[in-house]
C-alpha cells in the first residue's frame, strides 16, 4: 500500500511539474520599455531655505532697526524627473524644485550631479533643470498626449518615498481631468488618469506608454480623507510639456499667451435668448481691443467650439488651454457665427496693453519684472483686498516666479521701490514699468508693500 501511494504521489509530482512553467519563451513589452527608460530617470533631491513665519511689524523693526535677518532653517525635499535633452535637461514638476537652493541630481547607475534652474511656471506645475555635465546622457523619447487612448497600457517610473527607479503598471483611466491642487490655490487642468499606482516622490517623473514614449509627467494623486491614497494618480499631458520646454530653453521663461476675449459658458437659456446654433463652447462676450482675437478677426457673440483641433465644451476648457501655450505660437480657432463655422488663424499674444470694458476701470498690466507682474488698482481691488483710498501704487496680480519676492503674495499693493539706498514712489504701472526696468544686476532692491493696510517690506538682491 505504501507503494501505490508513494506512486500517487510522484504521479502528482510529475503533473505539478509539467504544469508550472508556461510561455517559457515570452518576455514582457514592459521589460523592454523599463530596460530603456530607466536609465534617464532621475532621482531629484532639494535644499530649502524656509523663514521662520512672524508678523511684518516684527520683520520690520528688527531689519530696520537692528539689522538682523529673520532666523531660518533649512528642509529637504525629494522628487523625480527625467532627461529628455542630450544636452542634460530635465523635466519635472515645479513644486518638486520650488524655493530649492541647491538641487542634487542621482542617476540610476548611483552618479550625483548638481543641477541648476533654467526656468518653471508654477501654475502648470512644470520646471526644467539642467544637469552640470558634459557627460553624455541617456535620454526619453517624448510622445504625443494627443493620440493617448483609454485603456491603453502605461508604465510609471520614479521614486516614491526616496525608493528610486520603481516601476508601476496600469492602464490609462481616462483624460481631460480637472482637480483641485493639494495647496488650494488653483486646478490642474486636462490632465492624464491612470491606476498605475502614484505615491509620494513619483512628482516629475514619466508616464509612458508602451512604446517607451513619455506620454505624460506624474504630478498628483487622490487622496480620500478616511481611505487615504485610493490609488488614482494624474499625469500632465506632455504635449503641454513640450510647449512650456520650448519656450524655456530658447528665452529662459514661459511667457504665457493670451487670446484677449471675455467669455461664458453656453446655457440652455443663453442658447434660446440669443439665438445660438450651438449648445456647448465658449459664448465671447466681449473682445480686448488690440488684442490676438480682434487681430484674426474673432467678435463678440461668436461661440468657440474648437481650440488648436480640440473640442471646447466649456469657458473652463478653453481658458485652461490657452493658459497652456507661450506668447507667439500661431492656432487654429473655429467658432460657430449663428450657424456659420469659421476658422481663424490666431497668433497668441501677451497681455501688455489696456482693457476698457462698460461701466469698469481700464486696467494695465505690465511686463514681468523679478519674477511678478502688476497692474494697476481698481475701485474693485480696493473692496476685494481692503485697500484705503490713500494707497497709490500698484497691485500684485500674479507671481510668476518667487525666486526674489519670496513673502510676496497676489493682492499686496507695492507704493515704492528702493535700489541700492535710492527710493522711487511708484503710483501706476507706468511708473512700476520704468523703474523696474532700470534696475541693474547686481543691486539691492526693496519693495515696500502694503497688505491689509499694514506696511512691510520685501528686500533681495537681483542677481
Amino acid at each position: 500500500m505504501k507503494k501505490s501511494f508513494m506512486v500517487v504521489i510522484m504521479a502528482i509530482l510529475i503533473s505539478l511539474t509539467s504544469f508550472a512553467a508556461v510561455n517559457l519563451d515570452y518576455e514582457s513589452p514592459i521589460v523592454n520599455v523599463v530596460e530603456v527608460a530607466a536609465p534617464a530617470v532621475v532621482n531629484i533631491e532639494t535644499t530649502r531655505t524656509v523663514a521662520v513665519q512672524i508678523d511684518p511689524f516684527t520683520q520690520y523693526f528688527f531689519e530696520r532697526f537692528f539689522g538682523l535677518d529673520i532666523p531660518e532653517y533649512q528642509t529637504k525635499g525629494l522628487g523625480s524627473g527625467f532627461i529628455f535633452h542630450e544636452d542634460g535637461y530635465i523635466l519635472t514638476n515645479y513644486h518638486v524644485i520650488e524655493k530649492a537652493k541647491e538641487i542634487t541630481v542621482t542617476l540610476s547607475n548611483g552618479k550625483k550631479y548638481e543641477a541648476e534652474l533654467i526656468g518653471g511656471d508654477s501654475d502648470l506645475d512644470l520646471a526644467i533643470i539642467k544637469l552640470k555635465t558634459d557627460e553624455k546622457l541617456p535620454i526619453l523619447e517624448l510622445g504625443n498626449s494627443d493620440n493617448v487612448k483609454i485603456g491603453e497600457w502605461v508604465i510609471a517610473i520614479g521614486n516614491p518615498l526616496g525608493l528610486q527607479n520603481t516601476v508601476t503598471v496600469g492602464v490609462l483611466s481616462a483624460t481631460n481631468r480637472t482637480i483641485t491642487k493639494p495647496e488650494g490655490d488653483g486646478s490642474y487642468y486636462g490632465l492624464l488618469q491612470t491606476d498605475a499606482s502614484i505615491n509620494p516622490g513619483n512628482s516629475g517623473g514619466p508616464l509612458l506608454n508602451i512604446h517607451g514614449e513619455v506620454i505624460g509627467i506624474n504630478t498628483a494623486i487622490a487622496v480620500d480623507p478616511e481611505l487615504g491614497n485610493v490609488n488614482i494618480g494624474f499625469a500632465i499631458p506632455i504635449n503641454i510639456a513640450k510647449r512650456f520646454a520650448l519656450s524655456v530653453m530658447e528665452i529662459g521663461t514661459f511667457q504665457r499667451g493670451y487670446l484677449g476675449v471675455h467669455i461664458q459658458n453656453v446655457t440652455e437659456d443663453l442658447k434660446k435668448s440669443l439665438g445660438l446654433k450651438v449648445d456647448y463652447g465658449a459664448y465671447v462676450t466681449h473682445v480686448d481691443q488690440g488684442s490676438a482675437a480682434e487681430k484674426s478677426g474673432i467678435q463678440p457673440q461668436d461661440v468657440i467650439i474648437e481650440f488648436d483641433g480640440k473640442k471646447i465644451e466649456t469657458m473652463n476648457d478653453l481658458s485652461s488651454l490657452v493658459s497652456t501655450y507661450p506668447a507667439g505660437t500661431e492656432v487654429e480657432v473655429v467658432v460657430d457665427r449663428f450657424g456659420e463655422r469659421l476658422t481663424f488663424k490666431v497668433k497668441l499674444e501677451r497681455l501688455t496693453f489696456k482693457v476698457k470694458l462698460e461701466g469698469q476701470t481700464a486696467v494695465a498690466k505690465a511686463q514681468e519684472y523679478f519674477g511678478i507682474r502688476v497692474r494697476n488698482i481698481t475701485d474693485e481691488d480696493r473692496k476685494t483686498y481692503n485697500i484705503k483710498k490713500d494707497i497709490q501704487g500698484v497691485l500684485v496680480e500674479e507671481i510668476v516666479d518667487n525666486k526674489y519676492v519670496l513673502g510676496l503674495k497676489v493682492g499686496d499693493v507695492i507704493t515704492e521701490i528702493a535700489v541700492n539706498g535710492v527710493y522711487y514712489d511708484i503710483k501706476n504701472v507706468s511708473d512700476w514699468e520704468k523703474i523696474a526696468s532700470s534696475v541693474e544686476k547686481n543691486s539691492y532692491v526693496a519693495l515696500i508693500v502694503y497688505r491689509s493696510n499694514v506696511r512691510y517690506v520685501v528686500q533681495f538682491f537681483y542677481r
